[in-house]
């Protein structure tokens, strides 16, 4: 028996009592606060179960399985587990005393089907014509910067756009944990390790540096979240056109501000303004994405060019696209569109002046008057 299917058996003996929620593709989350409390995520919608492990060392007894089959330790000195399944679902789990009410275990499932945008589209997280406008976007190697909460569907948003990369380009997909699929076959894949096991020269930003001496054409960083972002922005500005990344924000402005933040966590000094005026010029499409708790719906709520700096160094973005809220349809779920504002990108002529003009249909509005 191979090694990792020795591991798929210990976790699903050590995981018996949340198997049946491991098992079932409609539950995307698993969180357990404690033994003998756990939830799940379903369609969008938190749901308290009935399962429980048999007592606090049971489930510890998981958490350090897992740990030792991903060569990691855990316990009260090094409370904090970040891993992986076998089947790739991503693990964390917290103990006693950080934890302060208990053992705390989150399972985030790995979909093995991975969403393209028209079923993003037929799912209502997107319209018709804001798909074709990102598409273009993407052939138009603007830098796209997704930006949400926790549980937003930013990656799954990622994935499906990363699909209108033409297939001849070279692809770096950078990632802490290994999600993205995609479906270009010239695509390398860089994961991150945790410093204390592996070293330095497996963080998130010593990964983007490596990957600027791979030749690539793209670089998608799936989650900018520390001073990686100081390199990602610079290799924008210095000919890396095209990059794809997500961010944690709850709006288009806070997404630049928190940028702007994490580029200036790096080992590199330099003034508040400089590090904005980087940001400011190097991403150029803001896309906004949203859970919505009233129906557990996923959706694109704006897109928005960045068009530099204003007065007193202020963001300036152009809304593009923005939600419209029509109430609530007779099955309780939201009713929003996607509609287009009426103003045009700063780019608007280059689709056709670089020959894609033949592939605006939907989105004729979002690239003329």
């Amino acid at each position: 028996m191979s090694r990792s299917a020795v591991f798929e058996a210990s976790t699903e003996f050590f995981l018996a009592p949340v198997g049946e929620y491991l098992r079932d593709e409609s539950v995307t989350e698993i969180m357990v606060n404690g033994w003998d409390r756990i939830y799940i995520e379903r369609a969008g919608k938190l749901e308290l179960t009935d399962a429980s492990f048999a007592d606090e060392d049971a489930l510890i007894a998981a958490i350090n399985n897992i740990a030792q089959w991903v060569g990691r330790t855990v316990d009260p000195s090094r409370p904090v587990l970040d891993a992986r399944l076998p089947d790739g679902s991503r693990v964390h789990a917290i103990l006693p005393p950080t934890a302060r009410t208990g053992v705390y275990l989150t399972i985030r499932k790995f979909s093995r089907r991975v969403m393209n945008l028209p079923e993003l589209v037929k799912l209502g997280s997107l319209s018709a014509a804001t798909r074709e406008f990102l598409e273009i976007c993407v052939r138009l190697r603007k830098n796209i910067l997704i930006s949400g909460g926790t549980g937003t569907g930013k990656t799954s948003l990622l994935n499906a756009l990363s699909a209108a990369i033409p297939e001849e380009e070279r692809i770096v997909v950078i990632e802490d944990t290994s999600e993205l699929r995609l479906n270009q076959r010239h695509t390398l894949y860089l994961e991150a390790r945790a410093r204390e096991e592996y070293g330095k020269g497996s963080t998130l930003r010593a990964l983007f540096v490596a990957s600027l001496r791979m030749r690539p054409d793209r670089i998608i960083l799936g989650e900018v979240r520390a001073g990686e972002a100081l390199d990602m922005v610079q290799s924008m500005l210095s000919g890396h056109a095209g990059s794809l990344s997500t961010i944690h924000a709850n709006t288009a402005r806070d997404a630049l501000i928190r940028l702007e933040t994490l580029s200036m966590m790096s080992d590199v000094e330099m003034p508040v303004h400089v590090a904005r005026t980087q940001v400011a010029s190097a991403i150029h499409l803001v896309v906004q994405i949203a859970r919505f708790p009233e129906d557990g719906s996923r959706r694109v709520t704006q897109v928005a060019e960045v068009c530099g700096l204003g007065s007193e160094d202020k963001y300036v973005l152009r809304d593009l696209l923005v939600s419209r809220y029509h109430g609530k349809g007779k099955d309780g779920r939201l009713v929003v569109s996607l509609e287009p504002t009426g103003d045009l990108p700063t780019f608007a002529p280059d689709a056709r002046e670089q020959g894609m003009g033949d592939m605006i249909r939907e989105s004729q509005s979002l690239w003329t008057k």
